[in-house]
């Protein structure tokens, strides 16, 4: 047992695809409590919902990196797990970037029950330019939202520890939030992941009974 919940009570292996959206107008209304993966193209993300829900293609992995270009929605009882697009690819017209952006800023901005953002960032690098407005949004939005570091088996001991301090000065907040080095080639940080969403679906369930009631 682990944050309150039991191990068989969230059967991430039997996560399904729902459908994907181009978008936001076509994104039906929320209809259960909500958890969504944001972060740069090419940051891991396709890989890392492969890992997290035990699948080897739950999420499709592209080659061209910014060719995930729709919001994506999965389903592991009691969560619907949202794939937002990835940003910041650069090869990729004008018109696109907008419909990307218009997806994302949509669905965050919207009346919905999301619960928590996991943002991907690539330990290796420093922050972008979007990474980084993307903290901001959150942060003045007042989501919940904590940070998952992928690609940390690329860096050794001392390159990882460096590159943790600099994120100390390169991240707004960075002490105030919750960190996740995440690795799908050791994967360092699967449980974590799964631990956190773990939690979120037992709070979920201990709070439908207090809804019941008080609708009576």
């Amino acid at each position: 047992q682990r944050f309150g919940i039991k191990e068989e009570d969230m059967q991430f292996q039997q996560a399904k695809f729902v459908a994907s959206y181009g978008t936001y107008a076509q994104i039906p209304p929320c209809d259960s409590i909500e958890v969504a993966f944001a972060g740069r193209s090419n940051v891991g993300k396709s890989t890392l919902i492969n890992r997290i829900f035990q699948r080897k293609a739950l999420a499709r992995v592209s080659s061209v990196p910014g060719k995930t270009a729709t919001i994506n929605f999965y389903r592991v009882d009691p969560l619907t797990v949202v794939d937002l697009p990835g940003y910041g690819y650069a090869k990729v017209a004008k018109s696109e970037k907008e419909r990307w952006s218009g997806l994302i800023s949509g669905y965050l901005a919207a009346d919905r029950d999301l619960r928590l953002i996991l943002l991907l960032i690539d330990m290796r690098h420093k922050p972008s330019k979007d990474d980084l407005q993307m903290i901001e949004f959150l942060v003045e939005a007042e989501l919940p939202f904590l940070i998952v570091l992928t690609k940390a088996d690329k860096l050794n001991k001392t390159e990882r520890a460096k590159r943790m301090e600099a994120f100390q000065t390169e991240i707004p907040y960075f002490s105030q939030i919750h960190i996740i080095p995440f690795s799908a080639i050791t994967r360092e940080g699967v449980e974590d992941v799964q631990a956190v969403l773990e939690e979120i679906a037992a709070d979920s369930e201990d709070s439908e009974p207090e809804d019941d009631a008080s609708a009576q």
